[in-house]
């Protein structure tokens, strides 16, 4: 591994702060990023970051208050006047820097979410490269947050439509894909003139958010534009979603968790952007190519480890193929590598996150059993790391199947024609992603147009995204949308100005 440059950090007269930075994961991480200062945050309680395959604690980072909340909207108020009017290519070129030094510390980022987060090395190249391709395309936000000239029906009169920045973006993001889903937040809310506030996931504190701050810094962001503090949900969280100067709340995580957040922010008239939880089907009709569809279902079902809200939940399959399919499945399933990705490059299925994780997902794998599902192979786990687990004889109301079980685990559920397969699949409170499968692409168009989801995949598997294409849910999954054009749109006010250019009379 290459040397690691530093950073020279702005000493702070208000709290001791940490003496440099570095992008390793040995580096300093003690400290919360406001005002362009890594402050140390002494007397607040320290939360544990963990590596989940050891149970080894990598670092402490601090709890923050609501104070130190505060204290971060503040400094990102002040700063965002000055950030708006700064020049577009200033503020593309820090987005697209920040992208450049994520391809330069490839190896760090990568040690980073493999020893924090369980990353294995599938998940580590679609989170690391996908959050680079992000970047570049999020620099663009800056020239592309344009408005429109349009004509009046008054005679005389010139119609403008400018799209500004709403001001502060509050993100709270996810443990589970933690650098990409805070990126795709962070970086189009700095490339439209906004500033930030970060509340990373207390499990992926580094990875979520005090990594990325550590980045805009070196690529000049001006101080306050970027604030992070990490901290628990219940007090930075709530204080952040709940700030007045909280514009826009970009909030990835349950559908519980959201309804709180999605409260706190409206009260005070923020917009609530958020992606939420998913319950998505993988229908495999009886005509469909079993090689591919089990293929897409072994990588939907077991990327990360299934933690990831576009995973395949529930397997769909048509009565006619349902017991070769499990078959081959199960023993696809049965061949993946489970161990700890720090060591060993050709593991695929890493630890669950922690062990309130595993003991949910464990106790949906129980109650299916007892309510008559049979596990084909799996269903057993070995401190974090859980067996990948294919359970068949499944219906639509037992626990794997009708809670987002959020794990490697996969519930196959047969039905017996199209308009029961719809069914099955749009029996949820969620309506986040999906895929299906068929050897004829207009019958499978005529069955995902009628499932109730946000993103649908023909012949493929849901965990897909693209930096262009908008990502998000219907129902219970979530408010709004992420990635290009319709970010912009989150990130953004619209403002009418009318220009009166020749005298106009009046009725009175």
């Amino acid at each position: 591994m290459r040397e690691i440059r530093r950073v020279n950090t702005k000493m702070s007269d208000a709290a001791p702060t940490v003496e440099g930075s570095e992008i390793a994961l040995d580096a300093d991480w003690n400290a919360a990023y406001i005002d362009g200062e890594w402050r140390r945050l002494e007397g607040r309680e320290r939360i544990d970051v963990t590596n989940p395959s050891t149970g080894e604690v990598i670092t402490q980072v601090p709890a923050a208050s609501r104070d130190d909340v505060d204290e971060a909207f503040a400094a990102a108020k002040e700063a965002q006047v000055e950030w708006e009017n700064t020049p577009l290519e200033e503020r593309a070129s820090v987005v697209r820097t920040v992208a450049k030094l994520l391809e330069e510390y490839e190896d760090e980022v990568r040690e980073i979410l493999a020893a924090e987060g369980g990353s294995a090395k599938s998940k580590q190249d679609i989170e690391w490269g996908g959050s680079v391709s992000f970047g570049y395309d999020a620099a663009q936000y800056a020239y592309r947050a344009d408005g429109r000239h349009a004509q009046s029906q008054i005679p005389g009169k010139e119609n403008i439509v400018e799209r500004k920045p709403v001001g502060v973006v509050g993100v709270i993001s996810p443990w589970n894909v933690p650098l990409k889903l805070s990126f795709r937040a962070v970086a189009p809310a700095i490339a439209t003139g906004n500033s930030v506030v970060l509340k990373p996931a207390e499990d992926t504190s580094i990875s979520g958010g005090l990594l990325l701050a550590r980045l805009f810094e070196e690529a000049g962001l001006p101080d306050g534009v970027l604030n992070v503090v990490p901290g628990e949900g219940a007090t930075a969280g709530d204080q952040a979603a709940s700030h007045p100067d909280c514009d826009v709340m970009a909030f990835t995580g349950s559908t519980r968790a959201g309804r709180i957040v999605g409260k706190n922010v409206v009260d005070h008239f923020g917009f609530p952007a958020l992606e939420l939880g998913g319950n998505n089907p993988h229908v495999v009709l009886e005509d469909a190519d079993l090689d591919a569809a089990v293929e897409a279902g072994t990588f939907g079902s077991f990327w990360n480890q299934g933690q990831v809200c576009i995973s395949i939940n529930r397997h769909i399959v048509h009565e006619s193929v349902y017991d070769e399919y499990a078959e081959r499945l199960a023993e696809r399933a049965a061949e993946l590598k489970v161990g700890n990705p720090v060591d060993d490059d050709d593991v695929v299925v890493g630890p669950i996150i922690n062990e309130s994780q595993r003991d949910q997902m464990m106790e949906y794998v129980e109650e299916t059993v007892e309510a008559g599902g049979e596990v084909l192979t799996g269903g057993e786990a070995d401190g974090l790391f859980v067996e990948p687990t294919v359970i068949t004889n499944v219906t639509n109301d037992m626990a794997a199947a009708c809670n987002e079980h959020f794990g490697p685990i996969v519930p196959v559920i047969p039905f017996s024609d199209d308009e029961e397969a719809v069914e099955i699949a749009n029996d949820t409170e969620y309506g986040l992603a999906g895929s299906v499968h068929s050897g004829d692409l207009g019958r499978a168009r005529d069955v995902s147009d009628q499932i109730d989801v946000g993103m649908m995949h023909v012949n493929d598997q849901p965990v897909n995204v693209e930096p262009h294409m908008p990502f998000g849910g219907m129902k219970e999954s979530g408010i709004g949308r992420y990635n290009g054009e319709y970010i912009i749109d989150e990130f953004t006010e619209v403002k009418w100005t009318s220009v009166q250019r020749e005298d106009r009379g009046y009725p009175f």
